[in-house]
């Protein structure tokens, strides 16, 4: 079998930039290069992609479940597998499978099925994102306010020794945790960010002193950017050194607060979907309302975003270049990865995995390992 690759006769968004009359080598699911399309050396497997175009596959680091398996409520892989084939229809090859506040039992079931989906031979998932318990009821959104408490040091030793390898990012209120708990997460790997919180901005800038990277779903569930008191929003503007993701879907947030967050933010500024599922049963019984999901009190619970879709809504409605819309879907979630290989860019030693997709930005295909 040849595994070596050349895909050709598309345009190509590197995520450094986009190119023309180029090929991507690939080599055992690793890009070798990209060069001229006449320079592809012998003994290469051509695949001409008919001027569609072509960029990194999408990463989605918060998505709770998809075609009727919400991970919370069917706690298996079958859920994850499904959740996968979801992101797959978007343009996304990798995701944070997410459980949002819970029991802690629930959240150690979700730690062995995310295990038992990666024994089978599951593709596509980075790890497990718990959004909570951790967080301050006043900013609870859709979260089960019974389940949210404050972090002992105890607990989450348990979670992280028991989630090994498994559990990679938690969104927890930094003004309800102490500063231990906050360095034990940092140091044992977990991407921390700040999210269902009411922090004052100097609490806020207090936890990204401490390491916090990021921060979820800007302007939803967050102390507000105010005259008197910037809060959670104005300590993320404020800091050069903190990402957020954001829910392009025009519901959770306008998109002129987005297009006016992409401008102070550049780079820091990326996508998630949040995306539930239409879901019966368990703690979270989502409804579908045309465009949205809520709860069944009318509570905004998440949404039903793909990737590709929040990409086509930023350049439509946000004024964002194509280009830089793609970068907010694979290479920024990517950089706050440690891949091994690189997630997020056509360029050598990065994965092989790509999006190719029309003009009209639908998906054609998701090539990955």
């Amino acid at each position: 079998m040849n595994n070596r690759t050349a895909y050709t006769n598309a345009v190509i968004y590197t995520g450094n930039g986009k190119q023309t009359g180029k090929a991507i080598l690939v080599k055992n699911n690793i890009i070798e290069a990209v060069v001229s399309s006449e320079a592809v050396p012998a003994g290469y497997t051509t695949i001409d992609l008919n001027s569609l175009n072509i960029a990194p596959a999408f990463i989605d680091l918060q998505i709770y479940g998809a075609d009727g398996k919400l991970f919370s409520a069917y706690t298996s892989p079958d859920a994850i597998a499904a959740t996968y084939e979801y992101c797959i229809q978007g343009g996304c090859s990798h995701f944070m499978i997410t459980l949002a506040t819970n029991t802690i039992e629930k959240f150690i079931e979700g730690i062995e099925a995310v295990r038992l989906y990666r024994q089978q031979g599951g593709k596509g998932v980075l790890g497990l994102h718990l959004e909570g318990p951790y967080l301050n009821p006043v900013k609870k959104g859709a979260h089960m306010e019974a389940c949210i408490k404050k972090p002992t040091l105890q607990e989450v030793e348990m979670l992280l020794n028991r989630g090994e390898g498994i559990v990679k990012m938690m969104t927890l209120a930094p003004e309800m945790c102490d500063d231990e708990i906050i360095r034990l997460l940092i140091n044992r790997g977990i991407i921390v960010s700040a999210g269902h919180s009411n922090a004052t901005y100097r609490q806020a800038k207090k936890g990204f002193a401490l390491g916090i990277p990021a921060a979820t779903h800007l302007f939803n569930a967050m102390s507000a950017f105010q005259s008197r008191e910037p809060g959670l929003v104005g300590a993320v503007y404020d800091d050069a050194g903190v990402k957020a993701s954001i829910v392009a879907d025009g519901i959770h947030v306008d998109f002129v607060s987005l297009k006016i967050s992409k401008k102070l933010m550049g780079d820091r500024l990326f996508f998630i979907t949040d995306a539930v599922t239409g879901n019966s049963k368990g703690e979270y019984m989502h409804e579908f309302k045309g465009d949205r999901y809520t709860l069944p009190d009318g509570t905004l619970s998440g949404s039903s975003l793909t990737m590709m879709q929040a990409v086509k809504n930023v350049t439509t409605h946000a004024g964002i270049p194509l280009e830089e819309a793609l970068r907010m879907a694979s290479a920024y979630p990517a950089s706050l990865l440690e891949a091994q290989p690189p997630l997020g860019k056509i360029e050598k030693g990065y994965a092989a995995d790509f999006v190719v997709f029309d003009n009209e930005l639908e998906v054609k295909e998701v090539i990955t390992a």
